[in-house]
């Protein structure tokens, strides 16, 4: 049995650990510990982990900037994907989005993450397309 509870810097380490087993999930500067602590300070409620059999087997990193959601580092641990657990975390973040009053929410996907795509394409969720992303270090 699994459960889902909201996120808290303890959890950095398990949370780390599974998102660096994670294939299509690429991790940066920005993913560490000092930066993920202010992320869940800045979005305290819209992050969650799965847990089972003491260990983080699922994460989900959500948040906003007034009028849109943003979900990062949805992961759940391939030896427990087809139980739901990547859709109950989205509906769990989803849900406080909608509470603030957030309607529409954007996840990146890489390219490549041909198992990402699929699980959002399963979930309802729309491509888009007619725009680029562009990043810059300040």
């Amino acid at each position: 049995m699994s459960t889902i509870r909201e996120m808290t810097i303890e959890d950095y380490e398990k949370s780390f650990l599974l998102w660096s087993q994670i294939e299509g999930l690429v991790l940066s500067d920005a993913d560490s510990k000092p930066n993920i602590e202010s992320y869940l300070h800045r979005n305290k409620g819209f992050c969650f982990v799965c847990e089972a059999e003491d260990k983080i087997i699922g994460t989900i990193l959500a948040g906003h900037d007034g009028r849109r959601g943003f979900i990062y580092h949805l992961a759940v641990n391939p030896n427990y994907r087809k139980q739901s657990i990547g859709q109950r975390l989205v509906d769990s973040s989803l849900s406080q989005l909608r509470e603030l009053g957030i309607e529409k929410c954007h996840i990146f996907v890489l390219e490549n993450n041909d198992v990402g795509h699929s699980f959002w394409t399963a979930a309802g969720w729309e491509k888009r397309s007619g725009f680029f992303v562009y990043s810059k270090t300040p």
